[in-house]
């Protein structure tokens, strides 16, 4: 039943299954090296109480933006270990940007680039969602009740498929 079902979803051209429904990873070797960009953006409702402890830099863990800033920067750069069958690239860029976005939000945006054959929007995403995890983990011992939300590709370019604003 599921090799079945996987024969019908290749047959609608999947691009990451085999002619016998297995699991495969892309072949980009004829991809042309074209400048490739992504930015993600998601946000995380923490709370009043909590947003103003970040706001003063009193978060008992330390400085929060710095922490999650870097926790992006590091995962982006791993995560073709984290997604299967993504690629392994080197960004050539990556920033995280956070801001406090009031009353009691966090946004946090990265961008990620490079001159490749393969896109960076699932670099992009994962430094997002892990810069508003450490935002989470640092804050936690304050409230547990934080919400993540609305992790989302807002912008790429380059590669055969062109460019995606949201």
């Amino acid at each position: 039943m599921y090799n079945k079902m996987l024969r019908r979803m290749f047959s609608t051209g999947l691009t990451h299954v085999t002619k016998d429904g297995k699991a495969s990873m892309v072949n980009v070797g004829n991809k042309s090296f074209t400048l490739r960009v992504a930015k993600a953006r998601g946000e995380i409702h923490v709370g009043p109480a909590i947003y103003e402890a970040v706001k003063a830099n009193e978060i008992k863990k330390g400085d929060v933006f710095t922490v999650a800033k870097i926790a992006g920067i590091m995962s982006a750069k791993h995560t073709s270990t984290l997604i299967p069958l993504c690629h392994p690239i080197n960004p050539e860029y990556i920033d995280v940007q956070l801001e406090l976005k009031s009353p009691d939000t966090i946004v946090a945006t990265s961008t990620v680039s490079l001159m490749g054959i393969t896109g960076v929007e699932m670099e992009a995403l994962v430094a997002t969602n892990s810069a508003l995890l450490t935002v989470y983990d640092m804050c936690k011992a304050m409230s547990k009740n934080m919400t993540i939300q609305d992790v989302r590709l807002i912008y790429k370019s380059g590669g055969k498929s062109g460019d995606f604003n949201s």
